[in-house]
């Protein structure tokens, strides 16, 4: 049943994440590797953190004259400026409110009742479950349309 934030859930063993105390360049290199434009931050309590865009990361470099690569290698997580962090659901939270936060953000930091961080929905898969639930309503809705004998007895198409 679709009702709960757990359906749509990536646990957080399927999910790229950042530990706080990394370093930039860890957290470039990670990033690139997987191919991630934004990431979950977690604390040394694996409590959500916030999101660490590649934006954070550009934004670093135009503010801190004379950071080059190596460099990033000394400047630590906790110490770069995040401009926007994804807004977390407790598991247990409604589908509604699911709903309100993947409508501005790609995922959905999930926590516990302790902030723990134990994985992300992600905007796609709710999408796709939706429309594919809205096609197969669709499709059962023409079906009521034709009668036992095949005869159409109405059609609001026509």
């Amino acid at each position: 049943m679709t009702d709960n934030v757990a359906f749509f859930l990536v646990p957080k063993k399927e999910v790229a994440y950042l530990p706080i105390n990394c370093t930039m360049r860890q957290a470039m290199e990670r990033m690139e590797n997987r191919g991630f434009r934004a990431v979950p931050i977690i604390d040394e309590d694996n409590k959500y953190v916030g999101t660490l865009s590649e934006g954070d990361l550009l934004w670093k470099f135009k503010n801190t004259p004379g950071l080059t690569l190596k460099g990033t290698e000394k400047v630590m997580l906790k110490d770069i400026p995040r401009r926007m962090d994804n807004q977390p659901v407790r598991i247990y939270a409604s589908i509604n409110d699911l709903i309100t936060l993947v409508i501005d953000q790609n995922f959905v930091p999930v926590v516990d009742d302790h902030d723990v961080f134990i994985g992300i929905v992600r905007r796609r898969e709710v999408l796709e479950h939706y429309t594919k639930q809205n096609q197969t309503d669709e499709k059962q809705e023409k079906a009521k349309s034709y009668n036992y004998a095949g005869h159409i007895l109405a059609d609001a198409s026509i």
